[in-house]
């Protein structure tokens, strides 16, 4: 099923609100910001010799090819295989049933090792475990929550604590019942978490990540739209140890808009060789706009062949 919450509208719209002053600030200081946690434990973990990532662990959220798989699903999923993907994270089934999805997945030599699925709101047990019972057909192993922060009466950041915490309980029940359906499921971010509630310095991030259970609700963090909102990823993976198990891979360029991987400003290996100490299982690469005008659908193929050979090149 289709996630209503992630829509090309709906990103723009997000785009759109972003904070220039902080992207700006985070753009100016994406390779040297200091940080809570050492640059140098990665390093350290595997005694100073280089890293990389696991070429089995890279993925491709299909948001980024989201008008390419709507041309041509089958070819696309065979070109993602032979530039190397073995694993996708899908946003919704191009238009048919998780069966269909996961034959065409099959026949391509890809599992979807995870899906963004929103969870009902307001929360409906029967709903989401129908979601869920979809979740394993497609065979995930994770299921994440891909959009919160926009208050329906305004259109605007959330600034009331009151909805971070009612999230929070619902995040919680939805974790319960994926985990008793045999999924890990997460939680990922956009900046809007990253506002100040309240006229306080407490964030909706800081109330989603307390108020959560641990052992329930993962974090997916992306790590453009952490960036945005003035997050340095590195301190979020000091804060939440053990707790980040996928991230979105995606760059930001000096327009303070989507950039391939590898060819922005973030630097990558900096958070990466903290990879152990967040708990990485999935380096997932995402681009928001790779398919939409001024873009052509079949550019989303370029982004995801210049994502993963980024990551199989990396080493830091």
């Amino acid at each position: 099923m289709q996630d209503p919450a992630i829509t090309p509208l709906t990103r723009r719209r997000i785009l759109g609100a972003t904070a220039g002053a902080a992207a700006l600030a985070a753009g100016a200081s994406l390779g040297a910001a200091p940080a809570a946690a050492s640059d140098a434990a990665g390093a350290d973990a595997q005694h100073g010799r280089p890293q990389r990532v696991p070429r089995e662990q890279i993925s491709v959220q299909l948001y980024t090819l989201r008008d390419q798989l709507n041309v041509d699903l089958d070819g696309s999923l065979a070109e993602l295989r032979r530039i190397g993907y073995t694993r996708i994270e899908h946003a919704g089934f191009v238009g048919r049933s998780a069966a269909q999805f996961r034959a065409a997945l099959d026949a391509a030599g890809i599992r979807a090792t995870s899906g963004h699925v929103g969870i009902p709101q307001p929360f409906d047990a029967s709903a989401w475990e129908r979601a869920l019972e979809d979740a394993n057909v497609v065979g995930n192993c994770y299921i994440v929550h891909p959009f919160f922060g926009i208050d329906a009466s305004t259109g605007q950041p959330i600034r009331n604590s009151a909805l971070y915490h009612a999230m929070a309980r619902d995040l919680n029940r939805a974790g319960a019942l994926a985990r008793r359906a045999g999924i890990d499921f997460g939680y990922h971010n956009h900046n809007l978490e990253f506002t100040r509630q309240d006229g306080g310095q407490r964030t909706g991030y800081d109330i989603l990540t307390a108020e959560t259970d641990p052992s329930l609700v993962h974090l997916e963090v992306d790590l453009f739209w952490a960036w945005v909102g003035a997050a340095d990823p590195v301190d979020l993976i000091a804060k939440h140890r053990g707790r980040i198990r996928q991230v979105h891979v995606k760059d930001l360029n000096t327009a303070r808009s989507f950039e391939d991987a590898g060819s922005g400003l973030i630097d990558f290996g900096r958070i990466f060789a903290h990879a152990r100490e967040a708990g990485i299982a999935e380096y997932i690469i995402e681009r928001d706009d790779a398919g939409t005008p001024p873009r052509v659908p079949a550019d989303a193929l370029t982004t995801a062949r210049n994502g993963f050979q980024y990551l199989d090149a990396l080493r830091y």
